[in-house]
């Protein structure tokens, strides 16, 4: 098996577009949606992301059913439960999750340079996985993200380290391009850049493409629009653009 990064960069066309597959917890029939949406954009993703409140309610079976089919269409698949627990614990999750099917998770460096480490080496044995947050794309990312730590902003820190254990990509929101680009220039190209927060939040697909991102996780924009598909496909010229 190819290692994750390559997976995902070859995945569905060359697509930069992941979907937040994130519906809220009352939505009735997740198995049956999730899949028509792999399905039905396909042809427009390169990956497909599982929030943790979609998880839950989901049985073993349904999730790898969404991930076979994923897979069967050339997405890569993301859980996103933002991971942050002792070594052991994120080691037997990480296991979990990667036995559902799953390419990659998405981890919360707070956790300490010592456990990303070695949930990254436990990752990548499996040719999986890990993105870690840098800097979220909602409003009040400031308060906490942009908090100074050792004469330095947190988020500088959670760089660093993304750069020294080798993950595979970081969190920065498309509401932030400025620090999109200060993240670009310190890593160049040693991981990957994911930005949520295209369209609803506020982020513009252009100013996100611009300032380095390499893939744009996109959720309600797509499906709360009237004509999903139209929508996507709107999306995917403007980042060829």
């Amino acid at each position: 098996m190819a290692k994750f990064r390559n997976r995902i960069k070859k995945s569905a066309k060359q697509s930069r577009i992941i979907l937040a597959n994130d519906y809220l917890h009352s939505t009735q029939k997740l198995e049956e949606k999730t899949i028509r949406n792999i399905k039905t954009l396909g042809n427009y993703l390169c990956g497909i992301k599982l929030n943790f409140h979609l998880l839950l309610p989901l049985g073993k079976k349904e999730i790898k059913r969404i991930t076979k089919t994923a897979h069967d269409f050339g997405i890569q698949t993301i859980a996103d439960i933002k991971l942050n627990d002792i070594g052991n614990t994120n080691i037997v999750t990480s296991e979990n999750l990667f036995e559902l099917g799953f390419d990659a998770l998405i981890a919360n460096p707070i956790m300490g340079s010592e456990a990303l480490r070695k949930l990254v080496q436990f990752s990548h044995k499996h040719e999986n996985g890990i993105i870690t947050l840098c800097h979220m794309s909602a409003p009040e990312a400031r308060e906490s993200y942009e908090l100074s730590v050792k004469q330095t902003k947190l988020y500088k820190l959670f760089l660093d380290w993304a750069i020294k254990r080798k993950v595979d990509g970081i969190i920065v929101g498309a509401t932030y391009p400025d620090i999109i680009k200060d993240c670009k220039k310190k890593i160049k190209n040693s991981l990957d850049i994911y930005s949520p927060g295209v369209g609803t939040q506020g982020g513009n697909v252009s100013d996100v493409i611009n300032s380095g991102s390499d893939f744009l996780i996109i959720g309600r924009t797509i499906l709360n629009s009237k004509n999903p598909l139209q929508t996507i496909k709107k999306i995917h010229s403007q980042t060829l653009q």
